[in-house]
């Protein structure tokens, strides 16, 4: 079995900038990822896209040509389709390629999983018609796809560069029904300061929010009682705000109200989690290198907390330092001195989120569903079967596996685990780092029978 002294999970900005920054001092770097071209979701298939949709997508998405260009040029193993579904405590890493098994021991493993959209569940968010707003962007990028007669759902920032690339791309959202407060603004204020530092991103916003003024976009903030109605498809938007009812006729719906860090692969490997409240979501225990209490397991990129792309860009650039050093490729003073610059930049960036968290927080219906509103759409659970397993003793989220297995399906919980603590939490009147999240084990995707008998089977016999 081939080792190697790093192992990359994850091929988008930090992923691809540590991959590359470890190659260039030396080390031997296998990059693991699932898609087919390097970028991961906020870059997702750059190479082409950017130049057939450049235009489109605005130069932030194109910066993503410069990594990936990087990598191609570096002494980086880049194995594509690389679905992985097992880490052992040995580093040794189980994944499917072209429907065969495979597996790849490491000195050093770098989580760069990135994060998954929150999921929204309100009333009707299961019918056709409604996706993620993260969803309709890949549709996007990767196929030229827009969705057509659609309504922007939740809260957050990219929700407005999704409704920009929408008028860009001559289909504009019917409106943006947006879940933040006035309130919610006024409490985001006292982080002004910090948000002044990173003024670009805030420049950038304000030119997002102007295309879609001009594109004549309605807003409608402070939205509550969001549910969307239809027979057999999503056909309508109903929500309150500015103190009436308001119903918009739609064919698509487009729901978002944040990310949150894709820690599945994390925890497999039992590295500690806490809660962070300003997110409202698990982050992993790290230090300032990205390197876990687990000796030789690193996490980069908005898997480590939301920080964005660029600030992924340099975390990886920043693990794959200390990597070196830890494997002897690079004095600390030299290390130090590289990371330096990449320090006060990321401190720079970062120092935008808590204006950002504050002034778009989740959407508080859908973080504590009313009882009627599935929550674990792979077992068809709702939010009132969840409610109900508390109150007949059931303490945590591993324990309602038994009760009614949500989180069984096979997303394994990345979409319901969130759900399934607040609900908890709420009910228990505990904090959620009391209630805790799922137990993962792997496999971490489904994997099947004869992928797992092809795995020792050599190429050339398995073609025959």
């Amino acid at each position: 079995m081939k080792r190697v002294d790093l192992v990359v999970i994850g091929a988008g900005p930090a992923g691809m900038a540590a991959a590359t920054t470890a190659a260039e001092h030396g080390l031997g770097v296998t990059l693991l990822d699932e898609q087919s071209r390097p970028g991961g979701q906020i870059y997702r298939d750059v190479d082409r896209a950017a130049a057939k949709r450049g235009g489109i997508l605005g130069p932030d998405f194109q910066h993503g040509a410069t990594l990936t260009r990087a990598l191609r040029d570096s002494a980086v193993e880049h194995i594509t389709g690389a679905v992985v579904w097992a880490i052992e405590d040995s580093f040794r890493i189980s994944y499917t390629k072209e429907s065969r098994g495979a597996q790849i021991e490491a000195d050093r493993i770098l989580l760069a999983t990135g994060a998954l959209e929150r999921p929204m569940p309100v009333p009707g968010w299961t019918l056709p018609g409604v996706m993620t707003a993260g969803a309709a962007q890949i549709l996007l990028k990767q196929s030229g796809v827009v969705a057509k007669r659609a309504v922007l759902v939740g809260s957050g920032p990219l929700l407005y560069l999704i409704a920009a690339q929408m008028v860009r791309a001559g289909s504009p959202p019917l409106a943006l029904v947006e879940t933040q407060s006035r309130a919610d603004l006024t409490r985001a204020t006292k982080y002004a300061g910090g948000a002044l530092r990173a003024w670009p991103y805030l420049a950038k916003g304000l030119k997002l929010m102007t295309e879609i003024s001009r594109a004549r976009v309605p807003r409608h903030t402070g939205a509550t009682g969001i549910a969307i109605e239809g027979e057999g498809r999503a056909e309508i938007v109903r929500f309150e705000a500015g103190g009436r009812t308001h119903r918009i006729a739609c064919d698509t719906v487009l729901l978002h109200h944040g990310v949150v860090p894709n820690t599945q692969a994390a925890r497999s490997i039992g590295v500690s989690h806490r809660w962070n409240a300003d997110q409202a979501a698990f982050v992993p225990v790290l230090d300032h290198w990205g390197c876990s209490e687990k000796a030789g397991v690193y996490i980069a990129g908005d898997g480590a907390g939301i920080g964005g792309a660029e600030v992924a860009e340099v975390a990886g650039q920043l693990a794959a330092l200390q990597i070196a050093t830890e494997a002897e490729r690079l004095a600390e003073a030299s290390r130090d001195k590289f990371a330096a610059p990449l320090l006060k930049k990321r401190a720079r960036d970062m120092a935008i989120r808590p204006f950002l968290d504050a002034a778009y927080p989740p959407a508080p219906e859908a973080l504590l569903p009313g009882d009627a509103t599935i929550i674990c759409r792979c077992e068809e659970v709702t939010a009132g079967e969840i409610r109900r397993y508390a109150g007949l003793g059931c303490l945590g989220p591993n324990q309602t596996k038994a009760f009614g297995r949500p989180g069984m399906g096979p997303c394994q919980g990345r979409y319901c685990g969130l759900t399934v603590t607040a609900l908890l939490s709420d009910a228990l009147e505990q904090t959620p780092d009391e209630t805790g999240y799922y137990r993962i084990r792997p496999p971490l995707k489904p994997v099947t029978l004869s992928e797992l008998a092809e795995m020792d089977v050599p190429p050339q016999r398995a073609k025959e």
